[in-house]
């Protein structure tokens, strides 16, 4: 509560918020609930409390591990022109702008949130949308919505990291059960932005481009589930998008209406692009070396999850440690997705002929990107273990059970969201609430992993309305003091396909 009234009332940072909770959970901790006292005895400082800021430490270092690399081959992308090759390229497969805004909000999009996460997806994304034509609020109005069902899984797997430390449930079973939210509504979401496109261009939507809708969305999320339920979080939104892509593409061109194309470019044609003389012509070799790194990665997911000599080797290198017999952390170096993404971003950039001073420079840019995130990572998890260790999580899955019983899992969700929308991240949401979700799921009799799962859901879905994306996204095309307007058209959305989450894990529960 505290940390809500200080973020949504004053105005204060995660970091600085969650500092100001996590002494008031010390406190609360030592006077009313049963956080041990004893002393380590060559440091001098209470178990309980260095135990606490190691898991948190450690928690924290392999979170970052991700985000360095995620963030480095984005910056990469940005000083190697790779990114700008990818969006010319969508550019050119149709001239309907409900077409190619769904090419934009929605597969690549969808790409980048798998690839780097962390709000890259909107900040490339909603300024391409400003260069075709659309409003600055209806950009990133779109490019929110759209980009929030990649969110359950993000960069490789990063927002699910924290739930499977925090329960130890199945990598496998968890990814499936997070996956087949989306899976089944997530159909509803593009709908949606093919409304809010055809709104903001005065365009009716025609039957045939519903069909379009429908067959962009069973593109990205059969490739989606699947990943998900055989192969793991690392690649679900990644090569999900990208193998929904290229399935879309190939189908608008062989069976799309060119007669809709040409009657929608003379109502509201998208402006035109920039003189593009000096960069490169879009060759088959030119796009493969826009899209190296990113190809690197996913080849090398598919080898270390599907080849299974492969993964049992790296995943025998671990590193672990443990303290007081209550405390520990461990992690596969070799298997973790931070190693695969520093791989990627190296062979990345020698396939690209990539200038030292550009791998530099992409470095520094992320180093500096992980300061603030840090931070907030590290405060929030040290809240999140020492409520786990004073035994404050299962008090308040207890009492959740107690007063609120059967209806939980319509109202699971919605924690998620709130969690996101306070802290600014689908990961921090998970940080501070899986623990909880999963103690209420077993006080209550429920499937931990069906809890989860929605848990998992409600994070990623929380995007759309989260303040801090809207700021950020809005920052990018310059637009400043109509966040609201952003705001009234994601907010319905959000909490409408939030609702059928929690309707759907309520009758998971039941069955």
């Amino acid at each position: 509560m505290v940390i809500l009234v200080l973020m949504l009332g004053l105005g204060w940072s995660a970091a600085k918020a969650g500092a100001t909770g996590l002494v008031l959970a010390v406190a609360l901790a030592l006077s009313v609930f049963s956080l041990g006292t004893d002393i380590y005895p060559t440091l001098g400082i209470p178990t309980s409390f260095l135990g606490v800021g190691a898991e948190a430490g450690f928690t924290t270092l392999t979170i970052l591990w991700v985000i360095l690399p995620a963030l480095a081959i984005y910056q990469l992308q940005l000083r190697t022109g790779g990114l700008t090759t990818l969006r010319r390229v969508m550019a050119r497969v149709s001239s309907d702008p409900r077409i190619l805004t769904f090419l934009v909000a929605w597969f690549f999009a969808l790409f980048i949130e798998g690839a780097a996460g962390f709000g890259t997806s909107a900040a490339l994304a909603a300024p391409f949308l400003v260069s075709a034509g659309f409003s600055k609020v209806d950009a990133v109005a779109i490019v929110l919505v759209g980009h929030a069902v990649g969110v359950s899984f993000a960069a490789v797997g990063t927002p699910m990291l924290p739930q499977f430390a925090a329960t130890g449930l199945d990598t496998l079973a968890l990814s499936e059960a997070t996956a087949r939210y989306q899976a089944v509504l997530g159909s509803l979401i593009a709908f949606a932005i093919m409304y809010l496109v055809s709104r903001a261009r005065s365009m009716q939507p025609f039957p045939k481009l519903w069909l379009w809708t429908l067959i962009a969305s069973a593109c990205f999320f059969v490739p989606f589930y699947l990943l998900a339920r055989f192969i793991g979080p690392e690649l679900p939104t990644l090569a999900g998008s990208l193998v929904g892509a290229i399935s879309f593409v190939v189908l608008w061109l062989r069976f799309g209406d060119k007669t809709l194309e040409a009657t929608s470019s003379k109502i509201a044609s998208p402006k035109p692009e920039s003189d593009t003389s000096s960069e490169p012509a879009l060759t088959p070799a030119n796009i493969l070396k826009a899209a190296a790194p990113y190809l690197v990665l996913v080849a090398l997911v598919l080898v270390t999850r599907l080849i299974a000599p492969v993964s049992s080797s790296l995943r025998a290198v671990v590193l672990e440690w443990s303290l007081a017999e209550t405390f520990s952390g461990n992690i596969a170096l070799l298997y973790h997705p931070g190693t695969l993404l520093a791989v990627s971003f190296s062979l990345g950039a020698v396939w690209q002929g990539a200038s030292k001073q550009d791998v530099r420079s992409a470095l520094t840019a992320a180093s500096q990107q992980l300061i603030g995130v840090a931070i907030a990572l590290l405060v929030m998890l040290s809240l999140s273990r020492l409520m786990v260790h004073a035994t404050m999580i299962s008090t308040l899955a207890t009492s959740a059970a107690t007063t609120l019983g059967s209806i939980w899992p319509l109202l699971a969700p919605f924690v998620g969201i709130l969690g996101t929308f306070v802290t600014g991240s689908a990961t921090a949401s998970n940080i501070l609430f899986s623990d909880f979700q999963f103690a209420t799921a077993n006080d209550l009799g429920l499937s931990p992993l069906t809890i989860l799962g929605v848990q998992g859901f409600g994070a990623a879905v929380g995007n759309m309305i989260c303040p801090h994306n809207i700021i950020a996204a809005s920052a990018t095309v310059a637009l400043t003091g109509e966040e609201g307007a952003v705001l009234r058209r994601t907010l319905g959305i959000c909490l409408g396909y939030t609702l059928l989450g929690g309707l759907m894990a309520w009758g998971l529960s039941i069955l």
